[in-house]
């Protein structure tokens, strides 16, 4: 039997995730929760350990408490075995500066290599939604002698401009081109109304990393970039080759969610995600115990329906109650209480929240400790919505951060109109 290479994994989780405010207002891009009882960076993490890589570094650098603290308490591994997954923050062993880019990121933490001495290093981003065996895509990186292998997607042409693209040669495995946002995506040798788009996971040749973050860093022009500025530069020295994901083999995964990746960069895709989640035949299986997607769960009891609720193609979490309310197509997380009369569509809903009496909640997200009120509507009236200083995404989901106050409906009989006829 031949020796298992030597891998190491690194997993980008720095990202500020701007398009997701309110929801990395307090914490960083990979903490963001998702589908009630994970955290996105359980996914890559979820996806590494499964395939057998287990010597695991997470880098860190903006407000990343609540994802140091996630990774410190949820993902514990035998010492044993020589298994760890570490955060590493900015530790300016390279000067007084913080992280400059993604490619800087694994530069200023070259000490990681040094220790774990691997052979290949697989470089994974931490925040998105999808299932891959990280082997298979090492084990064609070596087959083919690539000194880089990026995992591509086939995505419409007409719909590649949004994304990174991947140009190949006609062997449909060797990177020509590495094309950031085209208007005119090249289409793939075998199918042409297709494009290899990036799914931001990269496998390395220790030794052409190395050497090549060691150029980027001594480049005053470069972003110091993983995909803008590494990856172009083994492209153009011939070093780089494309995996196709769609052949990877995840076991337990059915038609419908084979190959399924989502990029939850912005509201609109982060609640389309979870709307992939709740159907009868999921878009995404999150039920795959073949390849499960670990994470903590708290301490509570089973979700508890009464009083003739109703609960529709819809995922609620541990201690969660519904009392006498309507939920459909939604995602409730932990301890959250729904109380009678209320109207729950197309919503998630984080944990700790308490939705009060009569309720109507329409394509709405709300972070954690959010109090709805007695006969509070949300999303119902978007432009209201804004008065109200609630975030409205472009495709019109409402947005509450996490502990928002919501102003209580004033009680009917009173305002300034009654102020004014009883002066």
């Amino acid at each position: 039997m031949a020796k298992a290479p030597r891998v190491l994994g690194i997993v980008l989780a720095g990202g500020e995730g701007k398009r997701l405010m309110p929801l990395t207002a307090d914490r960083a891009k990979p903490a963001v929760p998702f589908g009630g009882s994970y955290r996105l960076i359980d996914f890559v993490l979820s996806n590494l350990v499964n395939a057998g890589y287990r010597n695991l570094c997470v880098l860190t650098q903006y407000k990343s408490h609540s994802l140091d603290r996630h990774v410190t308490l949820t993902w514990r591994m035998s010492t044993l075995l020589g298994n760890y997954v570490t955060c590493v923050p900015a530790q300016q062993r390279l000067g007084p500066q913080w992280y400059q880019g993604s490619a800087d990121a694994i530069y200023q933490s070259m000490n990681l290599i040094r220790d774990a001495d691997p052979e290949y290093i697989v470089v994974f981003g931490a925040d998105h939604v999808y299932r891959m065996d990280a082997s298979q895509m090492v084990a064609a990186h070596i087959e083919r002698g690539n000194g880089v292998t990026v995992a591509g997607i086939r995505v419409p042409r007409v719909e590649a401009s949004e994304f990174g693209v991947i140009k190949t040669g006609a062997d449909g495995h060797v990177i020509d081109e590495f094309l950031e946002k085209p208007a005119d995506p090249p289409g793939l040798p075998d199918s042409p109304d297709e494009t290899f788009a990036s799914m931001g996971n990269y496998v390395f040749t220790r030794e052409v990393l190395v050497e090549a973050l060691r150029k980027d860093a001594a480049n005053p022009a470069s972003r110091h970039d993983m995909g803008g500025d590494i990856v172009p530069m083994l492209v153009a020295e011939g070093k780089a080759g494309v995996y196709d994901f769609q052949e990877n083999d995840v076991p337990g995964a059915l038609d419908r969610d084979r190959s399924y990746w989502r990029d939850v960069g912005s509201l609109d895709s982060y609640h389309e995600a979870h709307m992939d989640l709740v159907s009868i035949q999921p878009v995404f299986n999150l039920y795959n115990s073949d390849w499960p997607i670990f994470t903590s769960h708290p301490q509570l009891p089973g979700a508890k329906f009464t009083d003739d609720a109703t609960v529709g193609e819809s995922i609620v979490c541990q201690g969660s109650i519904v009392t006498g309310a309507h939920v459909d197509h939604s995602v409730i997380g932990s301890n959250v209480i729904v109380s009678a009369g209320a109207d729950i569509q197309r919503c998630v809903i984080m944990d700790n929240c308490k939705i009060g009496k009569d309720v109507v909640l329409k394509n709405v997200i709300l972070d954690k400790n959010i109090v709805v009120p007695d006969g509070v509507e949300i999303g119902v009236d978007p432009d209201y919505d804004r008065e109200r200083g609630f975030v409205v995404s472009k495709g019109g989901v409402t947005v509450l951060g996490k502990g928002q106050v919501i102003e209580a409906p004033k009680a009917a009989g009173t305002g300034e109109a009654d102020e004014v006829a009883e002066g």
